[in-house]
């Protein structure tokens, strides 16, 4: 099996890191294909950074198409919607797959992320998702997202401070780091709190795993059907798909 891990992100560290906490969780015979655009924001961190980190990120999913599954690497799950139109296979986004997750092992979790900014974009992906009623809070450290990858003390300390509030202060009994970034802090976390910690990338790699050992990929009726062929004008040409869906 070969699963594509796109950061939507033009970060090729942060794609390392989610890729190593997905070939860490990956079954034997898995093979993780990651990668990132060329062009597009540094990191995401808001409604504006998603619009423009979304059409290369799905040229990214149509050239690794040959993939069973794909995994968008981003916490506010950045253009899922429009991979699954495009993708061969399933998609699952890291936000749905930690919530999922969490909410099977937990009666409450809580969601610790980066910056406030993306508190919003995320009480919006809970409620899609059903889980507000399981959602105990969504925390924000007020991280930069690039700042992970420095692991400096006061950083680390600060994401600390805020799973420990989300388990004294909101009855959390599980915690979803909301950031691909965070994936190689959820064993630390997990062993100083004495509670789950759920990466969203570890859990998706088992989630396509499974849909796919079951034959089963996005729904083409409705919503997630193939673009319509239709001419796109200027320099969006590229974005355009042909009859075969490509």
């Amino acid at each position: 099996m070969k699963i594509h891990l796109i950061n939507p992100n033009t970060t090729a560290t942060m794609t390392q890191t989610a890729a190593a906490a997905a070939t860490q969780v990956a079954a034997a015979g898995t093979q993780i294909i990651a990668n990132q655009p060329a062009d597009g924001p540094v990191s995401i961190e808001g409604y504006y950074d998603e619009a423009f980190a979304v059409p290369e990120m799905l040229q990214e999913i149509r050239k690794h198409n040959d993939c069973d599954g794909h995994i968008v690497a981003c916490f506010d799950d950045t253009g899922v919607d429009a991979a699954r139109c495009v993708a061969n296979g399933p998609v699952i986004g890291i936000c749905e797959a930690g919530c999922i997750a969490a909410g099977t092992i937990a009666n409450r979790f809580s969601i610790v992320t980066t910056l406030s900014r993306s508190v919003p974009a995320l009480h919006h992906l809970i409620q899609r998702y059903g889980a507000e009623r399981r959602c105990a809070s969504i925390r924000a450290s007020d991280i930069p997202v690039l700042e992970l990858e420095k692991q400096e003390q006061q950083a680390m300390q600060t994401i600390e401070n805020e799973c420990l509030a989300a388990i004294n202060n909101d009855g959390a009994e599980a915690i979803v780091l909301g950031c691909a970034g965070m994936t190689h802090l959820a064993s630390m976390l997990s062993d100083k709190f004495s509670l789950p910690v759920v990466d969203g990338v570890s859990a998706a790699v088992k989630q396509i795993e499974g849909l796919v050992s079951m034959n089963l990929t996005s729904s083409r009726v409705n919503g997630y059907r193939k673009p319509v062929v239709k001419k796109y004008n200027g320099k969006f040409a590229k974005y355009a798909v042909n009859d075969q869906g490509e």
